[in-house]
This record gives structure tokens, sequence and C-alpha cells, in this order.
């Protein structure tokens, strides 16, 4: 197996320590709000996914197991034995499957707007997409993403935060995006989300198209100990679009599960 890349990581705040896993093209960035927000109660430990942000390029193709190899090489960089871990998209993958292979350091799990349990349709779609992006580049594909991201209001009011979300993308190098579209587009948890037991909050937005409502009614039936809060109005980028949303359901689960 590949060696564990050393991950760039920010801690922020006091508390129990809390890791926070992106998702595909994105960066820790994608974390601050929700940072910000609840770093006077927990210690916030966002961190970049190889070949993202400030980590290091890596050959591909590396797979999910890789992506959890890093995390755990990231847990024990810092020395901290247990503790809560949340995950967005791509991330929401990488914490369960780091759970499953290390349930003794996991207080609780936060799966957001993910994906499993996908139909014959849903899967075709998804695959589409990455399809499209290896046929026409990565930029032309990217328009028809906004849109599934984000609602048109937050597009009028804030455009500048779309503008920079499509700019990361667009920075991270194309083999890259490429090979964790695949892992997030051909990763199935269906099969072993049962042998996750940590208590896991599972939250998505009302019209995320890729990882809609039923989707994740699906996964908190799997998990043995779950918790399902679904924000309405919302597509798929809830940490840009709305991180005081977000806050209220994870820093109250995250509390009801740190007496730990």
């Amino acid at each position: 197996m590949a060696k564990p890349v050393r991950s760039a990581f920010s801690v922020e705040g006091e508390g129990p320590p809390l890791f926070m896993i992106h998702g595909i093209g994105a960066s820790r960035q994608s974390w601050d709000g929700l940072v910000r927000l609840l770093r006077d109660r927990f210690r916030c430990i966002s961190y970049d996914l190889r070949g993202h942000g400030r980590s290091p390029m890596v050959p591909v193709p590396f797979g999910l197991d890789d992506l959890v190899d890093d995390l755990e090489a990231l847990r024990a960089e810092l020395g901290i034995e247990r503790a809560h871990f949340i995950g967005h998209s791509l991330g929401g993958m990488i914490g369960p499957a780091y759970a499953r292979r290390y349930p003794q350091h996991v207080i609780s799990l936060g799966l957001l707007s993910t994906a499993a349990g996908r139909t014959a349709d849903d899967s075709a779609k998804v695959k589409g997409v990455v399809a499209a992006m290896e046929e026409k580049g990565i930029p032309p594909v990217l328009e028809t993403l906004k849109d599934r991201w984000f609602t048109p209001e937050f597009g009028q009011k804030r455009p500048e935060v779309i503008a920079n979300r499509l700019k990361q993308v667009i920075e991270t190098d194309a083999q890259v995006f490429l090979n964790v579209f695949h892992i997030y587009a051909e990763t199935e948890m269906a099969p072993w989300l049962h042998e996750v037991k940590s208590p896991s909050l599972v939250l998505t937005g009302e019209f995320d198209g890729g990882c809609p409502p039923r989707l994740n009614e699906f996964i908190a039936g799997e998990l043995d100990n779950s918790e399902l809060v679904i924000l309405e109005g919302l597509r798929h980028a809830i940490l840009l679009e709305a991180p005081e949303r977000v806050a209220g359901p994870v820093g109250a689960f995250l509390g009801r599960h740190t007496s730990e």
C-alpha cells in the first residue's frame, strides 16, 4: 500500500477534537464558516485532502482507502486518541470508511450531503458527469454543477462565493479532480454502512440533486445510531451557502455526544 500523505491542516478553537473532511476539488477553507461557529466549543481540525489545497501532489489513481490512511496519519501525528469526525460530500464517505476501520478513535460521525443506496439511474447520472468532464474538459461541465450546488437566490446575492468555489476546482490538478470524482461516483456504502456503530448525524439539503433526502433517509436507516436532518430549500453547497443553518444541528448533536 502506498505511503500516507502528510496533509496540510489548520487547528482552531478549544474543546473536544473535531476532524473536518472536505469534498471534491475543495479545501479546508470549505469549513471556515462552520469553524467560526463551533470553535468556542470544539477544537476544529480541518485539512486538505491529498492533491488539494496545500497538501502534496500525488500520483493517480488513488482510492478511498488511501484517503482513510491519510486521515489516520493526521490523527496519529496530532496524538489525538478519540475525536468527532464530520465530512461533506466525498468527505461524508471518508468519515464512515474511517469509522469502520478505526472505530476505537471515533466518538461520533457527521455525514453531510453525501450518498449511499443509489439506484442504477442515480449511479448512471453521477458517472455521466465524470464521463462528460473527461470528454469535454472540466470547465464546461462546471456550469451545470454550479446550479446543482447553489440556489439561484444565493447566486444573485453572493456571486463571489460561487466564483471562488469554481476557481478552487479549476486550480485543482485535473487528474486529481477526476480521480476523486471517480471515488465519489463509484463508492457505494450500502454493503457496509450497518457495520458503523458510532453515533451519526446524517444531514443534507432538501434540493440536493446528487445527495437527496431519499438517499440520506437510506443512510440513516442503515446506521444503528443515527439522526436525520433535512435543511429546507438548500442544495449541495450547504457549508458555503448556509453555515449558520448547518451549525445548529451539528453543534447540538456534537454536544449530546461529548461527555466522553
